[in-house]
């Protein structure tokens, strides 16, 4: 499921990386093409902050898992009590590592978007 949803996420960015560079390619006025690529960049930009803030979200989520494992292995309260700790640790730390290649899968893409952007501004 986890694969999944990479590949979702990979082809949505893929879609919205095509539809931007149709539009742009499209075309056919200097003005237009900048207009449209400059409100692609905010937008991207925007996604980026959120991506990006994303990951200090997940710092904070690594943190706490540390300090969960360390108390439950001070907590001793037997084995069953630790044994389903010791599973939503790791599934925790499983759907953090799944949100962090999202992420980044996420921003590879509105990097792309970018450099895409920037060329068509820049030439004519």
């Amino acid at each position: 499921m986890r694969f999944l949803s990479y590949a979702y996420r990979f082809l949505s960015n893929f879609i919205f990386l095509a539809l931007v560079y149709y539009s742009l390619n499209f075309l056919e006025k200097y003005n237009q093409r900048a207009v449209v690529a400059i409100l692609v960049l905010v937008y991207a930009a925007m996604r980026a902050a959120s991506a990006l803030r994303s990951f200090y979200f997940f710092q904070r989520i690594e943190r706490l898992e540390g300090e969960a494992r360390r108390m439950a292995a001070s907590a001793g309260e037997g084995p069953a009590a630790s044994a389903t700790r010791k599973q939503i640790i790791n599934e925790v730390g499983g759907l953090r590592h799944a949100g962090e290649m999202k992420a980044y899968i996420d921003l590879l893409f509105l990097g792309l978007i970018v450099l895409l952007c920037v060329s068509k501004i820049v030439t004519n």
